[in-house]
């Protein structure tokens, strides 16, 4: 075997650039761009060729076989590279990814998108009255009758709209917050962080694992602007622990007539207890216990786009709307178009289309015959080379949802030989269509909850694409 003379076979840059496709694909993209692809190709496929001589194997193409192959993979890479932003089919089994978009969602929302995008619209303008309106207005009247608030509005996403309710209503004055409660969310943003850039003042009561409805009331004073209640979405304290019940703190807050506000976090409109997964309080429950302002994502359990939502009594929403803030974190037409449409899901009662909530309440079972199509095409794609099995692993919600609970799943590990599972993994984040996986005992475990049927050609496509 001349494996010199073989690799002689590699097609030559300036040939290349002289291919009839290439030059097509100048008119999209300048000389210098494609040669730049063209080269990572030709990379490509060098690797592929000493990886077979590696293993014992006569690569077989013609110079214009590896001529083709070549152009493949480049016009494949340039499908996808103008955009930075774009598509990954998630296995890691994590519902709510926030490295990979959180929620995706339902076909109803993308629809009301495509149709704001797509024309004018009376974001703020009253039909009825021809006058300038109110763009809260087309998801108000549905978020009240879904939970119960007096008045509702929305921002572009939770901790705006945590930050606008403290401007508007403590700026100069003091929060009572427990200590326990001062939660750090996503990218490194903090309670604290968000409250100080509010203008207002924290006043921190309690301990860490114990705070009690008298060192609330211990610290009201005449500088008292607000009363804080932070749901601990993203944790989970368990032992010696004590908290105020929301309750006891609306109590307190009518007492010295003060409003008491909750950040619910994730913020849930629908009661998942009965599929087996753990308490969480529905923002019903809060709006029905009297809380004066509740505030949640759009993006989390709701299951839909991102935004901020805010809920509570008329005379606080009103005091937030006039809030200078307001104009810089408002929603935009997309958003608010999708999210009208994802509300509409809950007041219909047809919740299960929400892509979140039906991964994260599909029963292990139901995975099993996706689980097989999977490892069946994966097996043809392998041909011999490793191993595939379906075992079972457990699921989160993610997204600062569900702290702690571990989802029963069905999962497809595979294993390839000479190859190991972190080099698979880099490959698989590297094909045209990126595969996210998570990797456990040296094996790629690619989970069914968050794998549709229409995700399952395409994996085998890229897995044998990666190899």
């Amino acid at each position: 075997m001349d494996k010199n003379k073989i690799m002689r076979k590699l097609p030559k840059m300036a040939d290349l650039l002289e291919e009839n496709e290439i030059k097509d694909l100048m008119e999209k993209f300048n000389r210098k761009y494609l040669t730049e692809v063209l080269r990572e190709s030709l990379e490509t496929v060098r690797v592929r060729m000493m990886e077979a001589f590696e293993r014992g194997e006569v690569p077989d193409k013609s110079e214009n076989e590896l001529k083709d192959e070549v152009i493949s993979i480049a016009a494949s890479k340039l499908s996808f590279l103008p955009y930075s932003l774009k598509p990954v089919i998630n296995a890691t089994g994590v519902v709510l990814h926030t490295n990979l978009g959180r929620a995706p969602l339902p076909e109803e929302a993308i629809e009301r998108i495509e149709t704001a995008a797509r024309t004018y619209s009376n974001l703020e303008f009253d039909l009825e009255r021809g006058e300038r309106g109110e763009r809260y207005s087309h998801v108000r009247k549905l978020l009240c009758d879904i939970t119960g608030a007096e008045d509702a509005m929305v921002v572009n996403n939770n901790a705006a709209a945590v930050l606008l309710c403290l401007s508007a209503l403590a700026f100069g004055k003091e929060v009572v917050i427990s200590r326990g409660q001062l939660v750090e969310i996503g990218g490194s943003f903090r309670i604290p962080d968000v409250m100080a850039q509010s203008g207002a003042r924290l006043l921190e009561v309690g301990t860490t694992n114990k705070t009690h409805l008298e060192d609330y009331e211990k610290a009201i004073n005449e500088n008292t602007a607000l009363l804080l209640k932070v749901h601990t979405s993203n944790f989970k304290m368990v032992g010696f622990t004590s908290c105020v019940t929301k309750e006891e703190l609306i109590n307190l807050g009518r007492k010295h007539n003060l409003p008491v506000m909750e950040d619910l976090g994730s913020g849930v409109l629908v009661d998942l207890k009965p599929y087996g997964l753990p308490e969480e309080p529905t923002v019903q429950d809060s709006i029905k216990a009297g809380m004066d302002l509740v505030t949640f994502s759009g993006d989390k359990l709701l299951g839909g786009p991102q935004a901020g939502i805010i809920l509570g009594k008329k005379e606080y929403i009103l005091k937030i709307k006039h809030h200078p803030l307001t104009r810089a974190v408002r929603i935009d037409k997309l958003t608010l178009a999708a999210l009208e449409a994802v509300l509409r899901l809950y007041k219909d009662g047809l919740w299960q289309h929400i892509p979140v909530l039906a991964m994260l309440t599909e029963p292990k079972d139901a995975m099993e015959n996706r689980a097989r199509k999977l490892s069946e095409a994966l097996e043809r794609v392998l041909n011999g080379r490793g191993r595939v099995e379906i075992v079972d692993d457990v699921s989160q919600a993610g997204g600062g949802s569900l702290p702690g609970s571990e989802i029963p799943t069905r999962a497809v590990a595979v294993s390839v030989d000479g190859i190991s599972a972190a080099e698979l993994a880099e490959r698989l984040r590297k094909v045209p269509v990126p595969v996210i996986a998570r990797i456990k005992r040296d094996k790629l475990f690619f989970d069914m909850r968050t794998i549709a049927d229409k995700d399952i050609e395409k994996m085998a496509e890229m897995v044998g694409e990666a190899l």
